[in-house]
């Protein structure tokens, strides 16, 4: 490998960084059933502690996402609690992430819900989760929401329109003055709703985000598409809209499956690295956008499949860092086709194994993370002293 693609994979790798889901680690699982394992984590503090583990391996991912609902059971009085266990596992406190669809009174929506008391509840839960982040100094509220309806005429779309704008807006004016904070709005086309979804797409999250205020930004979740839509478009209109947030990474056969990245589609996540990469290129700035990791493991071992996955992430982020960008542009301009999708594919088939295993030694990490943490005992240790607890305090998540 040449010494300039070396230096090229390096520069990336340590500016690259991807936050991991403290629900990651818990067991979660489908709609249909759970597989329990025994190691998983129960508490906040387990889920940290874990966190540190991946990212004392990896050394890409110190800030872990968090779930007030799951995470916070006192609200902003668990900050000061949260935010020492983190630092004792070797990570900080990431996106916050409100829960408006899960408490039974959710049942019809929660900023769109018909009953204006439901709908006061889910905004002063936001609200109340903007204070955690503040308490913590963490910059990105994350809002994803289940509202939706089932059957045509059931619902008036135009008026709960209204209601998320008005909600929104609020919770926008709750934020702490740029740029302390951020409030990032998510799309998901279907599920659980399937007639209708309030924010189903990226444009309605980029009007909604447009309304509320200068402090809101888009979130991308790559499982939340229809099948086989252009992911990296929306990535590259929202990146010249200056509205892309983050995203949630996480990969999907048919829908929201929320399989580990890269799993089934490397190259997609390639191409969105690429475009990000290309436009930081052409503007000589760099995005500011946020990667976390957002996936369900009911079958994968918690930890290891978080390790793969951000290993699968650094890996393509470098081949995205080989792309060519002068060859690019000019066999984009002279309509090139060949020399110009051969720019990507050249950059995605590079083996970049070498030049990471290079940049890991230099920065005394394992050479392979995944068996150095096999080799820890870590994972036979957690499962000796969470056995018990695990089996019996499982995630309603699905």
């Amino acid at each position: 490998m040449q010494a300039d693609t070396g230096e090229r994979i390096a520069h990336a790798l340590d500016r690259f960084e991807i936050e991991l889901p403290s629900w990651g680690f818990a067991n979660t699982g489908t709609r249909f059933g759970k597989f329990l394992q025994p190691a998983a984590a129960s508490t906040v503090e387990e889920k940290l502690a874990d966190a540190g583990q991946v990212h004392a391996l990896t050394g890409a991912c110190p800030s872990v996402a968090l779930h007030v609902l799951w995470d916070f059971p006192n609200g902003v009085a668990d900050a000061p609690s949260v935010a020492s266990a983190a630092s004792r596992s070797g990570v900080r406190p990431g996106a916050i992430n409100p829960n408006v669809f899960q408490d039974q009174k959710y049942k019809h929506g929660s900023f769109g819900n018909p009953d204006a008391e439901v709908r006061e509840q889910a905004i002063a839960h936001c609200i109340d989760s903007a204070r955690i982040g503040q308490a913590l100094k963490v910059r990105d509220l994350s809002l994803w929401f289940a509202d939706g309806s089932n059957y045509p005429g059931t619902a008036n779309i135009r008026e709960r329109k209204r209601w998320f704008a008005e909600g929104l807006a609020r919770v926008h004016a709750a934020l702490a003055p740029a740029p302390a904070q951020r409030m990032l709005v998510e799309y998901k086309p279907f599920e659980p709703a399937f007639y209708h979804t309030d924010v189903a797409d990226w444009g309605m999250a980029l009007l909604h985000a447009r309304a509320a205020g200068a402090q809101a930004k888009v979130l991308v979740d790559t499982g939340h598409h229809y099948p086989t839509q252009n992911i990296e478009q929306i990535v590259a209109w929202l990146l010249d809209e200056g509205m892309l947030g983050g995203f949630h990474f996480n990969d999907r056969r048919y829908a929201d499956d929320d399989l580990t990245l890269g799993s089934i589609d490397p190259y997609q996540v390639f191409r969105i690295f690429h475009e990000i990469r290309f436009y930081e290129w052409e503007t000589g700035t760099r995005a500011d956008v946020a990667f976390v990791v957002d996936q369900s493991h009911n079958l994968k071992g918690k930890i290891e499949a978080m390790i793969q996955t951000v290993m699968m992430a650094q890996a393509l982020y470098a081949k995205a860092a080989l792309v060519d960008y002068d060859m690019l542009r000019s066999a984009q301009h002279a309509a090139d086709l060949v020399r110009a999708e051969s720019c990507l594919q050249d950059a995605f088939a590079t083996d970049v194994r070498p030049a990471i295993a290079e940049w890991r030694a230099v920065r005394r990490l394992p050479a392979d993370p995944q068996e150095a943490f096999r080799q820890s005992g870590y994972l036979e240790r957690m499962t000796k002293e969470r056995a018990s607890r695990a089996v019996g305090s499982s995630s309603s998540y699905a």
